[in-house]
């Protein structure tokens, strides 16, 4: 009974989740700055957020070194990407990126993808470009530049936190229970990912 439980408020917030809220989390609104503004940039979209989320759950579901190599790859590549960001230097296909990350890691929690660390590292890497750079673009003319990055590093590892958590009690529910309800939370995240990129949603 208390696994079922479990099973169904995972599979509630995995749903509420994935309802989209704003689609892109790289449009500025109104007036940014400091600490506050860069936290709360990443988790105005539903691309980011999702995206985020999926980084924690495939380094829950790969486990030992990828459990913190892979959040911690994620967030450094994209501080670098911030930093191009900010600078001006131009990436190509950032929107397109930022979705593909999210079909890409999405598809990576429902198949339950076993790679290797260093694969996994290089995979969550490519995508942290784009969502650094999509973050330092958007930062105020007005924002103290570390400030700014130092708020939208706390919240992606928060957000990286919630995934391997997730992953870890997911993990916990037994074969069966964990196999559906990543491949539903995996699902709903690429198909949420591929309406992203063409524009439903």
């Amino acid at each position: 009974m208390q696994l079922r439980a479990r099973s169904v408020r995972l599979s509630v917030s995995a749903f509420l989740t994935c309802l989209p809220t704003v689609a892109w989390a790289h449009i500025g609104v109104g007036s940014t700055s400091g600490f506050d503004h860069g936290f709360v940039h990443p988790l105005t979209g539903i691309d980011h957020i999702l995206a985020m989320v999926a980084v924690g759950m495939f380094a829950a579901q790969l486990g030992g070194r990828a459990l913190w190599a892979v959040p911690l790859t994620f967030i450094t590549v994209m501080a670098f990407g911030g930093v191009l960001g900010m600078a001006g230097v131009a990436v190509p296909f950032v929107e397109a990126g930022i979705a593909v990350s999210v079909i890409v890691l999405g598809a990576a929690v429902a198949l339950r993808w076993k790679w290797p660390t260093a694969a996994a590292l290089a995979l969550v890497g490519l995508f942290a470009v784009f969502h650094g750079h999509a973050h330092g673009a958007e930062m105020p003319v007005d924002a103290s530049g570390f400030e700014y990055a130092a708020g939208f590093v706390v919240a992606t590892a928060l957000l990286h936190a919630t995934g391997i958590s997730t992953g870890l009690d997911i993990g916990r529910m037994g074969a069966l229970y964990s196999k559906r309800v990543l491949q539903v939370s995996g699902t709903a995240m690429a198909i949420t990912g591929v309406g992203i990129l063409t524009g439903f949603v």
